[in-house]
């Protein structure tokens, strides 16, 4: 009974594939592939920006004073990146050998032996180079800080929904008689800020009117003062005979008579023997 049970092989794990080209699963190279020797590189050269970003970093990693800088350690250290450079991209040291040749000019200098008198004088050969670190570490740093802004795009994400498309009905306003009457009183109060006022010449004359009183008037009676008015003309009518009667008052054509006070006034006209007695 136990020879004629189904026999179950023991589970197998199969190769995996290194690529699937085109969905077919590839676990063998093929013999024609050719791979040369220099399809990998690394470039160490990328995590730096230059020879002050590297001679920063090594200033950095063994916490030295930017302004007391260990000259023969530090150009030992540059001078080491530098030959790794030169194994692996010679076009990207060419930059470096510059600071190299300018590190190995100060280990120099500070090396031959300097009178005493002028120690004081002469400026520390580091002088320069440590300025020029201390301004690129501070637009480093300046960098940084711009780079740890929000940015659209990156931690700030516009969000653009497209509007629904809806047909909307415009149907025609309704006006009501109480609307129509407001507005309509609206414009005749806009109206009566731009009304015109036209000036017109009066039809009466003074002169005119200085012979009608002259005429009116005798030298050998009274006549009421009030008579000389006409009250039909209105206020400017009035205002003409009192100006014509004053004017003849001034040229002693007439004259003014009241017997008592607030008593009538007559108009009398000046005879001319009379006229010619104040002359």
């Amino acid at each position: 009974m136990t020879d004629s049970l189904p026999h179950n092989p023991q589970p197998q794990q199969e190769e995996m594939p290194f690529a699937i080209v085109q969905g077919t699963a590839i676990t063998s190279l093929p013999k024609d592939l050719y791979i040369p020797p220099d399809a990998l590189e690394i470039f160490l050269a990328e995590s730096f920006e230059g020879p002050l970003d590297l001679l920063l970093y090594l200033i950095k990693r063994q916490n030295l004073d930017i302004l007391d800088i260990p000259i023969a350690e530090i150009t030992r250290q540059y001078v080491v990146y530098v030959e790794l450079m030169k194994e692996l991209r010679l076009e990207l040291a060419a930059e470096y050998l510059v600071m190299a040749a300018m590190l190995a000019e100060i280990k120099s200098r500070m090396l031959l032996p300097r009178p005493v008198e002028d120690d004081l004088d002469e400026d520390d050969p580091r002088a320069e180079l440590v300025r020029r670190l201390q301004e690129y570490e501070r637009y480093k740093q300046a960098a940084e800080d711009i780079d740890q802004m929000p940015r659209v795009n990156r931690e700030i994400h516009l969000v653009e929904l497209p509007a629904p498309d809806l047909k909307v009905v415009k149907l025609p306003p309704r006006v009501d008689m109480r609307d129509l009457m407001k507005a309509l009183n609206d414009v005749m109060k806009r109206a009566e800020n731009y009304a015109h006022h036209h000036i017109t010449m009066e039809p009466l004359s003074v002169r005119e009117r200085m012979s009608i009183v002259l005429g009116s008037v005798k030298a050998d009676e009274f006549t009421e003062f009030t008579t000389l008015f006409t009250v039909e003309e209105g206020r400017g009518g009035v205002v003409v005979t009192l100006l014509a009667i004053l004017e003849l008052i001034k040229q002693s054509l007439i004259e003014l008579i009241q017997t008592e006070m607030f008593g009538p006034i007559h108009v009398k006209a000046v005879g001319q023997s009379t006229a010619t007695n104040e002359s």
